[in-house]
């Protein structure tokens, strides 16, 4: 059983930078032993458009993979010893304006967005020109 919740959303400026934060509870296994990872869903999505993958992390070895679309201005860390996950967004610009989840599945494939089974409730992060 794994519970996550993110934090640090909010109404930025275009330009700006912001780091959001996930809290990982893991009552079953190691937190060594899952991935995690952030997705996001802009608002007016149409029906059956899935949330986007933004990038995962690796709990045992901290390798990231990222969307090609998310590569440059996208960071994720993670401290196992602070059940925490972060991601780090610069240059935020207007089409970045989503909800942002975190995610996390047993196991360290970080190369699939599939098979992740827990989630957080989301964070919103609005964009302003």
């Amino acid at each position: 059983q794994v519970e996550l919740n993110e934090s640090g959303g909010g109404l930025v400026q275009a330009g700006d930078s912001l780091r959001l934060s996930c809290a990982t509870s893991v009552r079953t296994f190691s937190p060594y032993n899952y991935a995690t990872a952030w997705f996001r869903q802009a608002p007016g999505k149409v029906v059956g458009k899935e949330r986007e993958f933004v990038g995962a992390i690796s709990g045992t070895t901290g390798r990231t993979n990222y969307a090609d679309s998310m590569k440059g201005r996208f960071t994720i860390s993670r401290d196992n010893a602070k059940n925490m996950m972060y991601l780090q967004i610069d240059d935020l610009k207007p089409e970045d304006t989503a909800v942002y989840y975190c995610a996390a599945k047993y196991g360290n494939d970080i190369n699939s967005a599939a098979g992740y089974d827990y989630w957080g409730q989301g964070t919103q992060v609005t964009v302003s020109s």
